[in-house]
């Protein structure tokens, strides 16, 4: 750091008369923004009068065996110094800092303080104390160590304050740094939380997208149509016509399943029809041997457990022929109640018949 003093060149002799003398104005180097030139006379420091307009032939420049170029402004300067900690592993790191500004630019320029932080960095180590503040902590416990220095720096820089010659400084605050190894794994465990956070932030935007559009979803093809329009996202015309068309093939499909619900419960009554006359006449031809069996009340149960629907299908000459098939015992007269006997047809008439 070239601070206060820029640079330092040394001057060759000026040969001539006395009125003849003159340096030529490249060999000596111009001045920067806020610095101002000291030349060695003799065994003396001089300063160019500021402000005034450089001369070649001031008997300081002719006369000068060297010229240092010297910053006068007011500058920050900061200086760092090492502190243990519990573990050897581990140190912290002290950042202190102090504004400087040069008083007196000769005394700088005889000196020769071309770093300003060498005289500061010791007036840093000065302080034996100051190991103490961290030696008690971990690594991890920075923040506490930040407070205790801050302490310790600002009552050691009241006592015994900075001093370099021919310059102004004053400490301004002193910050504390963990080991860079802490401060990598610090980041890269910052780094991983934030990422993690992202993603789980991400993931809760995703499931309430989700959530959001399936209660949109729940409220019908309509109420979408009707969102996607208010955004834009939708056609009118085109959401109008896809209604129209979803509407005419949900016509078609109940058109369809009614039909064939109605030829399935048709073809259902037509098997349970046929059912019932297979059965009946199964039931006939395996009474029809029976010579004691009143055909017609047979025919009325019959019916009537099958819904007293008509049954057809059944040919006049089967039922006479099966009526006839009981009569093929020749009928006795008998008594009726009455005292009459009456042949009816093949038919049994009256319990009291079947008595021989």
């Amino acid at each position: 750091m070239n601070y206060p003093v820029i640079a330092e060149h040394i001057l060759a002799t000026v040969q001539g008369t006395w009125w003849s003398r003159r340096r030529r104005r490249e060999d000596v180097p111009p001045l920067p923004p806020g610095a101002v030139h000291v030349f060695r006379v003799g065994g003396n420091y001089r300063t160019f009068p500021e402000g005034m307009v450089f001369d070649a032939s001031h008997p300081d420049v002719l006369d000068a065996s060297s010229v240092s170029l010297v910053d006068t402004r007011a500058r920050l300067v900061e200086v760092e110094r090492t502190l243990p900690s519990v573990s050897e592993a581990d140190n912290f790191t002290v950042r202190a800092a102090f504004t400087c500004q040069v008083t007196d630019p000769t005394v700088i320029a005889r000196q020769g303080i071309i770093d300003v932080t060498v005289p500061l960095r010791a007036y840093l180590m000065g302080d034996a104390d100051l190991p103490r503040v961290s030696a008690g902590h971990r690594v991890e416990e920075v923040n506490a160590v930040r407070t205790e220095v801050s302490h310790r720096m600002t009552a050691y820089s009241a006592i015994v304050p900075p001093r370099v010659a021919g310059m102004s400084v004053e400490f301004v605050s002193a910050e504390v740094h963990a080991s860079d190894d802490l401060r990598d794994w610090e980041q890269k465990v910052r780094d991983e939380r934030r990422a993690w956070e992202l993603q789980r932030g991400q993931r809760d935007f995703e499931t309430e997208d989700a959530r959001r559009i399936a209660e949109l979803l729940s409220q019908g093809s309509d109420h979408v149509d009707a969102f996607g329009i208010a955004r834009q996202e939708i056609d009118v015309t085109q959401a109008a016509a896809r209604i129209h068309r979803l509407t005419d093939e949900e016509s078609a499909r109940r058109h369809t399943a009614e039909t064939s619900d109605r030829a399935h419960a048709q073809a259902r009554e037509t098997a349970e029809a046929q059912i019932r006359r297979d059965m009946l006449l199964t039931l006939l031809r395996q009474m029809g041997t029976s010579e004691y069996v009143d055909y017609h009340q047979v025919l009325d149960q019959v019916l009537r457990e099958t819904g007293g629907q008509a049954v057809s299908g059944i040919a006049a000459a089967d039922t006479a022929r099966m009526v006839e098939s009981g009569q093929g015992r020749p009928a006795r007269p008998a008594a009726g109640r009455g005292g009459s006997h009456e042949a009816q047809g093949g038919f049994v008439r009256d319990e009291d018949d079947l008595v021989d």
